[in-house]
């Protein structure tokens, strides 16, 4: 009867969010006819958080005293399909009620100058859930027995130690005995590849040639590659030898087949696939949801992945191509503006002046400040102009100084009682997990409400 019920109400939000996005839609067509980009990962996994579903207790030492909180698995729901189960590797941060998250290199994230990364993707390898033999998980840490709430919270303590570099410890003595030995037995191991990405995600160039190449990287058999629906007449999507592609695998190389004559314009493609994604992909948060914490890949389902490229062309002149991609090491955003025309394109970038020669490329960083939102544009010649937007989150809360946040919030783990295997977690905002569908059917109501008062000054006016 309740899961009827959730479906019932699932349906309900679904159709109400539709609702919201014809009309949002109808107002971003009214706006700009440049909009915001949003700086991601370039393809892969888009989720939303769910929270916390197998989790036990951990107590957090800092110097603002002893903070209790709860320490496990969360669900993600994969966009057009697929679940991700995740543990946090940002312990002071919270989450974000139905965050949106994007699969990231660890370059892009917190991790991007953790010296023990690595071992965090061991922990994740011969832990709960990839080891789901516990008994034997139990045997080799010597502990007296595991459960599903226990591994996950000895598992995501030891990752703790490493993220977030702070003194944490489990309540339960079997969770301490795991946390310890995978602590101990850690050793660093490489950064898992991509689930799916296209290298470049923009390209230029003239009428008349192939653009690209643009090639695919990926852990799937096969990806199917669609055009845009609108593409322009006589141009194709094509492989390197010419021919027309639905289907690529890792390593092709796609090209924009723009003819002779043709229109300056543009175009794009995208490219999707069904795989597991790899266990250790980070994932951060995106739009409204950038502060969410950063979470890391335990375990997926076959999920569906994406990424898309686009093209430009002129038939003479500067044709330009500007990607973003963020960089944590130099603490700012990498932009990247190439030019496969026959003459040099000027633009300018945050208050200054640059040129690409014909057959170049250029990369200059942005420098952005920690947590905060960013619009970066490039404007050139002929009314180019490219905006790119986001938040840099790229070290955790208590990296800054070195030492933890006094009072981490419970919040950031999904509260601080026990949790279970059957989808009874806690909101991660403090909230009942009937919010979501109180909110909806609100919606709902307001609408049918005005639709009736609508209906019924029709009436009387009549």
């Amino acid at each position: 009867m309740l899961s009827r019920k959730r479906r019932g109400a699932a349906r309900l939000a679904a159709a109400v969010v539709a609702s919201g996005l014809v009309a949002a839609g109808a107002i971003a067509t009214a706006g700009s006819a440049v909009a915001d980009e949003t700086v991601a990962g370039h393809g892969g996994a888009t989720a939303t958080l769910g929270g916390l579903k197998v989790y036990d207790q951990a107590i957090v030492h800092g110097e603002g005293g002893d903070q209790p909180l709860g320490a496990g698995l969360f669900e993600m729901s994969v966009d057009n399909g697929g679940t991700l189960q995740t543990y946090c590797i940002d312990v002071h941060n919270p989450t974000q009620q139905q965050a949106k998250y994007q699969e990231v290199p660890w370059s892009a994230s917190s991790l991007h100058n953790n010296a023990d990364a690595g071992k965090i993707r061991w922990i994740l390898q011969n832990s709960y859930p990839q080891v789901n033999d516990l008994a034997a998980l139990a045997q080799k840490a010597g502990a007296q027995g595991l459960s599903e709430k226990t591994a996950a919270a000895g598992t995501q303590v030891a990752i703790w130690r490493f993220s977030d570099h702070v003194k944490v410890d489990a309540v339960n003595p079997a969770a301490e005995k795991l946390a310890d030995y995978l602590e101990r037995s850690a050793r660093n191991l490489a950064e898992p590849k991509a689930s799916l990405t296209l290298d470049p995600p923009a390209v230029s160039g003239k009428s008349g040639s192939r653009l690209g190449p643009v090639t695919v990287r990926t852990n799937a058999d096969s990806v199917a590659v669609s055009p845009a629906a609108d593409l322009p007449s006589g141009v194709k999507v094509v492989g390197k030898d010419g021919k027309p592609v639905t289907s690529a695998a890792d390593g092709s190389q796609l090209f924009f087949d723009v003819p002779k004559g043709a229109e300056d314009g543009s175009t794009s493609l995208t490219v999707q696939a069904a795989t597991k994604v790899p266990v250790g992909r980070a994932f951060t948060g995106i739009g409204e949801h950038a502060k969410s914490q950063t979470q890391i890949l335990a375990g997926s389902s076959e999920s569906t992945v994406s990424a898309a490229a686009t093209a430009s062309w002129k038939k003479q002149g500067a044709v330009p191509a500007v990607t973003a991609q963020k960089n944590c090491s130099k603490g700012g955003v990498d932009v990247t503006t190439t030019n496969r025309g026959d003459e040099a394109f000027p633009f300018s970038l945050s208050g200054k002046d640059y040129e690409v020669a014909p057959g170049e490329s250029k990369t200059v960083t942005v420098p952005v400040g920690e947590d905060q939102p960013y619009k970066i544009t490039v404007k050139g010649e002929g009314g180019f102009e490219k905006t790119f937007s986001g938040v840099l989150d790229c070290k955790t809360a208590g990296s800054g100084g070195g030492k933890p946040t006094p009072q981490p919030s419970p919040a950031s783990v999904g509260g601080t009682s026990g949790g279970d295997t059957g989808g009874g977690d806690l909101a991660e905002t403090g909230s009942s997990s009937a919010t979501p569908v109180i909110a909806g059917a609100a919606v709902a109501l307001v609408l049918i409400g005005g639709g009736a008062v609508f209906f019924l000054r029709k009436k009387k006016a009549a």
